[in-house]
């Protein structure tokens, strides 16, 4: 059987201010689409590797353009649901030259928050191999909180290997208490957890990856990559195995929105391959870093003969 990734979410369309300032003083945007799970997908399908997305978009110009978006990168798009009354999300996002971009969002009450259990029994999990799910499906709302976990239980018992994201939005959450619980519970669940250290003091009270990777190797995961940033990742794996992978050094950070994205279409594709998890890690941080050298969230995305050029031709930090 020829490994798929199985991914859910919530893609959205993008509008990008052209210019410098405050979303309400910008005259122009460009368009594209957004979502961290469409991110994954799209690098996944960039490095030629099958991926499905599940998701639920409106019957308007912006669900059109991620359905044709999904089609045109090769991802595909027969798990895509449409609603008529509800509409897709999208989100407007500010130009910047330094620091991290303005976001706001117009996604409450969208088609993809009503993404439910109903939706996912009629999956069939034994065509995929791979599974990659977000904290950010379930800060929707309670119905695709269910409908993730349903993903969990049923991507176990079809024997898929998954690997979880938090990818923590606050902002999308009844309340942190709830976030924390729900993805502490989800993370339990998985095979492969991918936190930032940042992250981390939220989510387990420390920035100390080792700490991290630890806590959530005791919650049950098989393996544990924390990512720190420009510094690179670090690894522990239940048997006891732990190591740090140095990042790749850029010449200018445009942008780091889409780079822990990149980091996990590295990692899961890397062990699609089979290859080792050092490999994967060294993979991922490679895709991170390349991220960062695009305005946009996924074109930096690169292709096998990309990726193997950058890294060739970057050196790492001296760790």
């Amino acid at each position: 059987m020829e490994k798929k990734l199985l991914l859910a979410g919530e893609p959205m369309g993008l509008l990008i201010a052209q210019t410098e300032g405050a979303l309400d003083t910008v005259s122009g945007y460009s368009l594209a689409v957004a979502g961290a799970e469409f991110n994954v997908a799209t690098g996944t399908a960039r490095l030629r590797h099958q991926v499905a997305y599940l998701t639920k978009l409106g019957d308007d110009p912006f669900g059109k353009l991620i359905s044709r978006t999904l089609q045109q990168n090769g991802i595909d798009n027969s798990l895509v649901i449409y609603s008529k009354e509800r509409s897709t999300g999208f989100m407007l996002k500010s130009k910047v030259s330094k620091g991290d971009p303005e976001i706001f969002y117009f996604r409450k009450g969208s088609a993809a928050s009503t993404l439910s259990v109903e939706d996912v029994e009629k999956i069939d999990f034994t065509k995929f191999t791979h599974i990659h799910l977000t904290g950010i499906l379930p800060a929707l709302t309670e119905s695709t909180r269910a409908a993730e976990q349903l993903m969990f239980k049923k991507a176990k018992e079809a024997g898929l290997f998954i690997s979880f994201d938090p990818n923590l939005r606050p902002q999308l959450w009844p309340s942190q208490e709830v976030m924390v619980e729900t993805l502490n519970r989800f993370a339990s669940q998985a095979d492969l957890v991918l936190p930032g250290n940042g992250e981390g003091q939220t989510l387990c009270g420390t920035t100390d990856p080792k700490e991290i990777n630890k806590f959530y190797l005791g919650l049950g995961a098989k393996a544990v990559i924390t990512k720190v940033g420009p510094k690179g990742a670090f690894c522990s794996v239940k048997d006891g195995k732990e190591f740090m992978t140095p990042g790749f050094i850029i010449d200018k950070v445009v942008d780091t929105v889409g780079a822990g994205d990149g980091f996990a279409c590295g990692v899961i594709t890397a062990l699609m391959e089979g290859l080792p998890l050092e490999q994967a890690v060294e993979r991922g941080c490679a895709i991170g870093a390349v991220q960062c050298t695009f305005a946009g969230d996924n074109e930096g995305l690169p292709t096998p003969e990309a990726l193997a050029a950058f890294i060739s031709s970057h050196k790492r930090v001296q760790l």
